[in-house]
């Protein structure tokens, strides 16, 4: 219930970030360098974050995290209630709270799987995707109605309380949050526990074959960055209409996400990821070249369900074939693909849409995305195999 209330802030801040940096250059560009921003801190921070995960207390790392990430969203509510007029606090702030976000990713999502079963494993990820979508698709909406009424203030002001509620939720928490481990395997922070985490994901070809094409898929398809282009400049819906397309995919998600849930455990689940990744490839171009709202929503929510199927079965492969001692390390690897590739996807469709235009950006990606997926399906045996 924390996560929600926190994910829900998390995502107004982001729609509000993306338009007060276009109202503020009206620069495609410009909206492509937020995802610098948070991509370079979590490529740089991600695999020692892993590292940490697996030696500290999961559950006390993330109570630092979470504030320190508190802290960066009241430095932003400050200084754009003091009339900021450049961008450079914000690309700033927005890279310190995606450091403190590279530690905290690992630690969470190590922690779940010693929360709940094995044999249940696959439907908790499945509720954790949809306490994120809700918060996706809660978030950009309200951020809109905020936005087009009180600026965007308020709603940093806003996210910094969200995150009181999952450092509450954290601190009533009764489960240990420690890696457990033997005598022999006492953790260290060390270069050789880095080396070794490397080592098993290089050494485990599903776990390489998965984290491809999660970097490929979502480094070309990314779209959400230009949604303020196609709000204000080719749909015409203003701040409101725009809040609904970031939330958009959400919608499609949380459809995607129930119905994963209600099937239990899915057969052929290598398939099923590709067939995924190339329906998300295909919704994105149908996104790119339609002037019709209701049809870009339409299409935004098909890009958020097939990458949701994709998601969940993703991480349910990765975390059910790595040993625990090293869910953390694994996990902060996979965040440089997972994050690094829709974060520096979007400093690609900024460029490309600054050069060519935001619906030639948007519908390449597309194609892209859909030529990687049929690349997988003929490439990679693991995957495509896989079956538990």
């Amino acid at each position: 219930m924390g996560q929600i209330v926190s994910v829900t802030g998390s995502q107004m801040q982001m729609a509000a970030i993306n338009w007060h940096i276009y109202l503020l250059t009206g620069s495609p560009l410009a909206l492509g360098l937020v995802g610098a921003c948070r991509a370079l801190p979590i490529i740089l921070c991600s695999l020692m974050g892993g590292v940490v995960a697996d030696v500290v207390d999961r559950r006390r790392l993330m109570i630092v995290t979470q504030s320190i990430m508190l802290v960066c969203s009241v430095t932003l509510a400050f200084v754009t209630f003091s009339g900021l007029t450049k961008v450079w606090p914000i690309f700033l702030l927005t890279a310190i709270a995606s450091a403190a976000w590279a530690f905290d990713t690992p630690a969470r999502q190590s922690l779940l799987p010693m929360l709940v079963p094995l044999h249940d494993f696959q439907n908790a990820v499945s509720l954790g995707m949809l306490m994120f979508q809700t918060g996706m698709i809660t978030g950009p909406p309200l951020a809109g109605f905020i936005l087009a009424s009180h600026g965007p203030g308020l709603v940093y002001l806003l996210n910094a309380g969200s995150f009181v509620a999952v450092i509450v939720g954290l601190a009533l928490m009764r489960t240990s949050g420690k890696p457990e481990k033997t005598e022999a395997e006492q953790p260290r922070i060390s270069f050789q526990a880095l080396v070794e985490g490397l080592r098993f994901v290089w050494r485990t070809p599903i776990i390489v074959q998965t984290m491809t094409l999660d970097f490929v898929a979502t480094f070309f398809a990314s779209a959400n960055q230009l949604l303020p282009i196609y709000a204000k400049d080719i749909l015409f819906v203003g701040a409101r209409g725009y809040g609904f397309l970031a939330a958009a995919p959400a919608a499609g998600a949380i459809i995607a996400g129930l119905i994963v849930a209600r099937m239990g455990a899915i057969k052929k689940q290598g398939v099923t990821v590709i067939v995924s990744v190339a329906i998300y490839g295909a919704a994105t171009i149908a996104f790119g070249v339609s002037k019709v709202f209701w049809f870009s929503l339409l299409m935004l929510a098909v890009t958020g369900a097939a990458d949701t199927v994709s998601t969940i079965l993703r991480q349910t492969i990765r975390q059910l074939v790595t040993p625990n001692k090293l869910r953390g390390r694994m996990t902060s690897v996979n965040m440089i693909f997972f994050m690094g590739g829709p974060q520096l996807g979007e400093v690609e469709a900024g460029t490309v849409a600054a050069l060519i235009g935001a619906p030639l950006s948007v519908v390449t990606g597309g194609v892209a995305c859909v030529l990687a997926a049929a690349i997988v399906l003929v490439k990679a045996k693991s995957l495509r195999r896989y079956s538990p």
